[in-house]
């Protein structure tokens, strides 16, 4: 569910925000309100955008919220064990919204959430669990057809694919050691069947439709202005200088790599896993 605001206030007037009515609020039976499980919180440093030598390597970035990493279990490595869901929570980090596991031997893990998971529900990393979502086992034993999200790309490594809010690929084939997947962006490609996955679709599909509404709300986030290309010089852009307001360029980044069209996939990686490129 998405919110319009009213516009109270000129910044108001065009934002929109999902409701997030998936997230856990107060615990259902103390009725106290959730907070982050301490265990799994790790202090981030804010890096500006900047490397280990200083320089800009990200640009646009700087500023913005204090935040502290969740520490995700993208590997599902305890299997037979089963865990119920104690909280959907919110993660400043990320798009999808996360889960916090509680495990029968007591352990607690973060996971991202799948679409529908509800507190209470359970869960189990196990080639023998049932297909429902957040339930994670082997692709080998998975039936076709099936929705899955947190793919890993290497046996035992952890999840690398298909991590963001409202994504999911599909089971397509199995055949060889191999199985073949539909990817969010159409691409057709072969992941080993050993590799480890999710059911279901990760939570927070609204997230790409929610408007800010204001300059202000992405500075929160650390992202800093961003000037047009013609606004600048010769010297800073290659879209930047001449007389008036002249468009006879080729779209360019400030380092001259053309951005429309131009393949930018290094020629030495190989090429033997991917069936279907995704532009066709």
């Amino acid at each position: 569910m998405l919110k319009k605001y009213r516009p109270i206030t000129p910044s108001m007037r065009q934002l929109v925000l999902p409701m997030m009515e998936q997230l856990t609020r107060v615990c259902p039976k103390t009725g106290e309100s959730i907070k982050p499980s301490k265990g799994l919180l790790v202090p981030k440093k804010s890096t500006g955008g900047r490397n280990n030598l200083g320089r800009i390597t990200c640009r646009h970035r700087g500023a913005g919220h204090k935040r502290q990493i969740r520490v995700i279990d993208f590997r599902r490595d305890k299997e037979g064990v089963p865990a119920k869901v104690y909280a959907i929570e919110y993660d400043p980090n990320r798009s999808a919204h996360i889960a916090l596991l509680n495990y029968v031997d007591g352990e607690k893990r973060y996971i991202i959430a799948p679409q529908g998971i509800k507190a209470g529900d359970e869960v189990i990393t196990s080639d023998t669990a049932p297909f429902t979502a957040g339930c994670c086992m082997r692709m080998k034993c998975m039936p076709l057809g099936s929705s899955i999200h947190n793919l890993e790309m290497v046996p035992g490594r952890g999840a690398k694919l298909v991590r963001s809010a409202g994504l999911s690929a599909q089971l397509m084939a199995r055949s060889g050691g191999y199985v073949t997947l539909r990817m969010p962006s159409g691409e057709m490609r072969l992941i080993h069947e050993d590799c480890r996955a999710t059911f279901g679709t990760v939570s927070n599909p609204e997230h790409n439709l929610r408007v800010e509404g204001k300059a202000g709300r992405k500075r929160w986030m650390g992202i800093r202005p961003t000037v047009r290309g013609t606004a600048m010089n010769p010297v800073d852009h290659p879209h930047g200088g001449g007389e008036g307001k002249h468009n006879g360029y080729i779209p360019q980044t400030p380092w001259a790599m053309q951005t429309k069209g131009f393949r930018t996939r290094n020629k030495r990686k190989s090429q033997k896993m991917i069936i279907k490129d995704r532009r066709k």
